[in-house]
């Protein structure tokens, strides 16, 4: 029903993230700096909020995306409603005790150190000293090391575990003899990983004891600490595998989405330290009466578009409108008319939820790679830039469409064919500007973008500055500036604004997008079935 002339909508903000795996290197720093910050004590040992895995591979914990075997997410039933994987009330008051659909220790991997003390206070002799191993777990000696958190990085042991990739096993019957792991022809690369913090969170509605819970004012979903009771149902409720047990303290954990980083405005830890500068951070502004439905559609390949039709345009001043009575600040608004996450996502639309058929609507999203394309066309000895030439080998790219489908579209192959020639078009229409020939608009024309938004699009992926990746709004400004002008990793030279104008002024590539009311209706890309014959 209309309310004081404004369509009713329940507007709600969420703090997500985008990631470029062109860009990823595979360094693991973000990794690294997140254990440090959060997980570097007892109990947390093997708990890794952030991971980078090489795929194709197992991943971690081991074979996390087999849904079959662990049970997390949602599933549609006959009556069209969504049900846990894990099963109803009943069934999970059932096994609340023995949880079947647990990952034990072995499948995450049995944390170690070394014994040390046998190197530094050897006594002088004819032996060499050596460390053993010991668990962290239980101090115990380990006479093999069998598995760790990025075991098979950058393809160690494909011929083994890459086959056991769960997706890989989905999709091989169709695509044959394209995924094979000889040296020649193997393929591979990097997937960051942190949780989701899903717009329908299953491992929230998991939770016997209440304490999981998704914050209103900006998406993240945390752990209750004094509420928790250890049942650890949320854990097998995660799809993505990154709620994780304390044993320790007996409680749950998983990413905090570097909360009280983000509410004084600065990026998460990741972001901040990523080397490869692939993350971005933005706010989106959805529709949270459309969530359920968006979830629960029938075809899988609609779920992406389905999601995508949550999200509501910042510049929009109807929008707007439903936003400050939904009470959003005009701080937050105007970090959603900068969110470079909001540009990537809706209005280029490159970025691709991580595996929307569990239906969860995650809201850390991928630009998937390109590269081995351009890399492969370059090796025959054809330009590797050329749009003719790029066009026409996305189809033979050494990591087959059908697998990046199968990670990021719900295995519709449509959606990142063409992600990918939009991309493929951004380097193709740059690289004549480069050469100092005249732009050719039929290449943007030809993806359903024009030449304005291919520079910009170009400029956000390629060189965009810190202030353009990560665009965190902060409900008090005037402490976030005075933590910044003390944080390590900025530069004493570097100006610090303030207030919501300078924040304008310093707007992300797209700020100057026209109204909604007055812009081109956007042109979407190739969806799933369903919606491409309405």
């Amino acid at each position: 029903m209309p309310r004081d002339g404004v369509t009713s909508r329940r507007v709600m903000a969420q703090v997500a993230m985008v990631m470029n795996l062109d860009k990823c290197i595979g360094c693991h720093t973000c990794s690294v700096t997140c254990k440090q910050t959060w997980t570097n004590r007892q109990g947390t040992e093997y708990v890794w909020f952030n991971n980078v895995e090489t795929l194709p591979g197992q991943g971690y914990p081991r074979r996390w995306e087999d849904q079959e075997k662990w049970k997390g997410g949602w599933e549609r039933t006959r009556s069209g409603k969504l049900r846990l994987r894990s099963g109803n009330r009943a069934k999970r008051l059932g096994t609340i005790f023995a949880n079947p659909d647990l990952p034990g220790l072995d499948d995450y991997y049995q944390p170690w150190s070394y014994e040390y003390k046998n190197l530094t206070e050897a006594p002088a002799g004819d032996d060499l000293p050596t460390a053993r191993p010991v668990s962290q777990v239980t101090g115990a000696p380990m006479e093999k090391i069998e598995w760790g958190p990025n075991w098979d990085d950058n393809l160690g042991g494909a011929p083994e575990h890459g086959p056991r990739d769960p997706i890989v096993e989905k999709i091989r019957d169709e695509v044959g003899e394209k995924i094979r792991f000889e040296f020649e022809q193997s393929f591979m690369f990097y997937l960051p990983r942190i949780c989701e913090h899903c717009l329908n969170p299953a491992c929230v509605s998991a939770c016997p004891s209440g304490a999981m819970y998704k914050r209103s004012e900006d998406g993240i979903v945390l752990v209750d600490q004094d509420t928790c009771r250890g049942w650890r149902m949320c854990v097998s409720g995660c799809p993505y595998k990154k709620v994780y047990f304390n044993h320790a303290t007996g409680k749950a954990e998983k990413c905090t989405f570097c909360f009280p980083r983000v509410e004084v405005g600065m990026p998460t830890v990741c972001s901040e330290t990523c080397v490869g500068r692939m993350r971005y951070l933005g706010v989106m502004l959805y529709d949270a009466d459309k969530v359920g439905d968006a979830a629960a559609v029938e075809d899988e390949h609609d779920l992406y578009p389905s999601q995508l039709d949550c999200f509501l345009d910042p510049h929009d001043p109807a929008v707007q409108a439903a936003a400050r009575a939904s009470g959003i600040t005009d701080e937050w608004l105007a970090a959603a008319r900068r969110s470079p996450v909001y540009d990537l996502i809706a209005t280029y639309q490159v970025a691709l939820p991580l595996h929307p058929e569990y239906r969860t609507m995650p809201m850390v999203w991928y630009v998937p790679p390109l590269s081995p394309v351009v890399d492969a066309v370059a090796a025959t000895g054809s330009d590797g830039e050329d749009a003719g030439n790029l066009f026409g080998a996305i189809d033979a790219m050494r990591i087959p469409v059908e697998y990046l489908a199968g990670i990021l579209a719900a295995g519709d192959t449509d959606v990142v064919d063409a992600v990918l020639h939009r991309m493929a078009a951004m380097r193709a229409y740059m690289r004549r500007i480069n050469l100092g020939e005249e732009p050719d608009e039929g290449i943007a024309q030809a993806v359903g973008l024009t030449g304005v938004e291919m520079r910009d699009m170009f400029r956000l992926l390629a060189v965009a500055k810190l202030e353009d990746r990560f665009v965190v709004p902060s409900a008090a400004r005037a402490d976030a500036d005075a933590l910044a002008q003390a944080h390590p990793f900025q530069d004493a030279g570097d100006p610090v604004a303030t207030g919501s104008e300078a924040q304008e002024q310093a707007a992300c590539p797209v700020a100057g997008l026209p109204d909604a009311a007055g812009a081109p209706a956007r042109v979407l890309l190739n969806l799933g079935a369903t919606r491409r014959t309405t």
